[in-house]
C-alpha cells in the first residue's frame, strides 16, 4: 500500500499546481490547451471567486449556472457536515429510504407544477436526462405502445454529456468523437428569435413550434414517445422563446400523446425570475428534469419529477423499473437542498432574478446597443446573452479562425470577470445575490472588453 497523501500546502504555487492537474487530471470538456494557463480557484465568496495567485473575478456565470446563493454560505456546509454526522449514506433503492429525500420530495411537490407530485434524484442533469428517457419508454410500454421510443430536441439544445443524453443534446460539436450516437435522437430548429427565420404570413413563435409537429408526422406520431426542451435554452447562448411559442408546443404534444419534458436544469429554482420557467408562458410539462440551483452546487444532485398519469402508470403494474443510482436520493444531498430551498424562498431568490436580471439586460443595452458588432442583448431573469457578429445588417458570423469568443473572454478575465462563451456569445448568469455595484462592475468590464476586442 502507498503512503497516505500529504495535507494540502499552501505555498504550493500556481505553476507547481498546474503541473500536478496535467499530470493527474481529466477535465469534462479535456483539452490540453486550455489547461496551459488554467485558473485555480481556491475561495468562493457571494458572487466572487479569488483564484491561487490571490485575484478576485466576479463570477458571471454563479459556477456552472449553479451557484445561485452564491459562495460561502455557512447554512449549507452545517447542513451537509450535520446529516453526514448523522447518516451519511443509505441506499434508495426499493424496500429502503430515508427522512431527508422523503422530505425534498414531499417539499418538491409543493414547488413544482401543481400536476407533478412525484420524484426520482439522481446525481446531476445528464443522469436526469437519461431518467426522463428510460421513464418515457417505460411508460408508453407499460401503455402497451413500446414502439414510441424517440425523443425530439432541438438544434442548441444541452441534456447533458452521458451517452443518451448527448444524443438529445443538440450542440454537434460534443458528437464527433463518440459517433455513433444512440438511435432514435432527432433535432428540430431552436426558436432562436434573432436567427429563427419564419415563412412570410406566420408568426415566428408558432412557425418555430410547428417544426414539432413536423416532425411528428415525419417519424410517425406512433413511434415519437418525448419532446425534450430547455424552456429557456442555456448553454446555446441563452435563447428566450417567443411567447406563443411554449404554448404550442403543449397544444402539439397533447394530440399526438408525445410527452412534454422540460429540462429545467439551468432555469430552475428562479434563474428567470419564477420557480420554474415554463410558469412565465402558463404552461406544464408531463416531465421536469432539475439539477444544479437545487443544491446550488455545493453537492451534486439532481432529478426528475413526472406527473400524476406517468406515476400512476407507474403504480399500478407488477413490473419492475429497472432504473437505478447508487447515489439516488442521498440523504446529504437532500438535506442540502432542502435548506438551499429555505434560503431561495426565504431571500426571494426569484425575485431578485428578475429585478436584477432586467437591471442587467437594461444597462448591457444601454452601454453595448449601438456597438457595431454586438446583433443582440438577450435575456430572461437573471441570465442574458450577447451576441457579436461580423455585420449587424446581415447578422453574419465572425468566421472561426478569429477567435472573437476566446479573445473576448481573456479579455474579460484579465478584468476581473470570469465567465463562458458559446461560440461569439458571452453569457452571464451570475448568483442571485450578486450586488447592483457588481453587476454594473460586469456590465463595464464586458462593454469595455468588446471594445478591445472588436474596436
Amino acid at each position: 500500500m502507498g503512503s497516505l497523501p500529504a495535507p494540502p500546502d499552501d505555498t504550493v504555487t500556481t505553476q507547481a499546481l498546474r503541473a500536478q492537474d496535467a499530470a493527474h487530471l481529466i477535465h469534462p470538456l479535456h483539452s490540453t490547451q486550455a489547461q496551459q494557463n488554467t485558473r485555480i480557484w481556491v475561495q468562493g465568496q457571494g458572487a466572487t471567486l479569488t483564484d491561487s495567485d490571490g485575484t478576485e473575478y466576479i463570477d458571471g456565470l454563479s459556477g456552472l449556472w449553479n451557484v445561485l446563493v452564491g459562495h460561502g454560505r455557512r447554512e449549507l456546509a452545517d447542513a451537509a457536515r450535520d446529516q453526514a454526522a448523522t447518516l451519511a449514506y443509505v441506499s434508495g433503492f426499493a424496500g429502503s429510504s430515508n427522512r431527508p429525500a422523503i422530505e425534498l420530495a414531499e417539499r418538491l411537490a409543493t414547488l413544482t407544477y401543481p400536476s407533478i407530485n412525484r420524484f426520482f434524484f439522481t446525481s446531476g442533469g445528464g443522469e436526469a436526462t437519461d431518467s426522463s428517457v428510460k421513464m418515457s419508454r417505460a411508460y408508453w410500454t407499460l401503455r402497451g405502445r413500446p414502439q414510441k421510443t424517440k425523443v425530439i430536441s432541438r438544434i442548441e439544445g444541452y441534456h447533458g454529456a452521458t451517452l443518451a443524453a448527448m444524443s438529445a443534446t443538440g450542440l454537434s460539436a460534443y458528437w464527433p468523437l463518440f459517433e455513433p450516437r444512440v438511435p432514435g435522437f432527432l433535432h428540430i430548429p431552436s426558436p432562436y428569435p434573432y436567427r429563427y427565420e419564419a415563412p412570410s404570413g406566420i408568426s415566428q413563435g408558432i412557425a418555430a413550434a410547428n417544426e414539432l409537429e413536423q416532425a411528428i408526422l415525419r417519424e410517425g406520431a406512433d413511434t415519437v414517445g418525448m419532446f425534450l426542451a430547455e424552456p429557456v435554452q442555456g448553454a446555446g447562448g441563452v435563447i428566450v422563446p417567443q411567447d406563443a411559442y411554449c404554448r404550442r408546443i403543449r397544444d402539439i404534444c397533447d394530440p399526438y400523446e408525445v410527452l412534454l419534458v422540460a429540462d429545467e436544469v439551468i432555469t430552475g429554482f428562479g434563474r428567470t425570475g419564477t420557480l420554474f420557467a415554463l410558469d412565465h408562458w402558463g404552461v406544464e410539462p408531463d416531465i421536469v428534469q432539475f439539477a444544479k440551483a437545487i443544491t446550488s452546487g455545493y453537492v451534486p444532485l439532481g432529478g426528475i419529477g413526472i406527473n400524476d398519469r406517468i406515476a400512476a402508470t407507474l403504480d399500478n403494474d407488477d413490473r419492475v423499473w429497472m432504473h437505478a443510482y447508487t447515489y439516488s436520493a442521498h440523504p446529504v444531498a437532500c438535506a442540502v437542498a432542502l435548506r438551499n430551498l429555505r434560503i431561495i424562498l426565504e431571500e426571494d431568490l426569484p425575485g431578485q432574478c428578475a429585478t436584477k436580471g432586467d437591471h442587467l439586460l437594461a444597462n448591457l443595452r444601454t452601454a453595448l446597443g449601438d456597438h457595431p458588432h454586438v446583433g443582440d442583448i438577450r435575456g430572461k431573469g437573471l441570465m442574458c446573452g450577447v451576441e457579436l457578429v461580423a455585420d449587424r445588417s446581415t447578422k453574419a458570423s465572425f468566421p472561426a479562425a478569429d477567435r472573437v469568443g476566446p479573445r473576448l473572454l481573456q479579455e474579460t478575465a484579465r478584468r476581473g470577470l470570469f465567465s463562458r462563451v458559446k461560440g461569439d456569445i458571452y453569457v452571464l448568469a451570475p448568483a442571485a445575490v450578486i450586488t447592483e455595484h457588481q453587476l454594473d462592475r460586469a456590465v463595464e468590464i464586458l462593454a469595455d472588453s468588446i471594445r478591445t476586442v472588436l474596436p
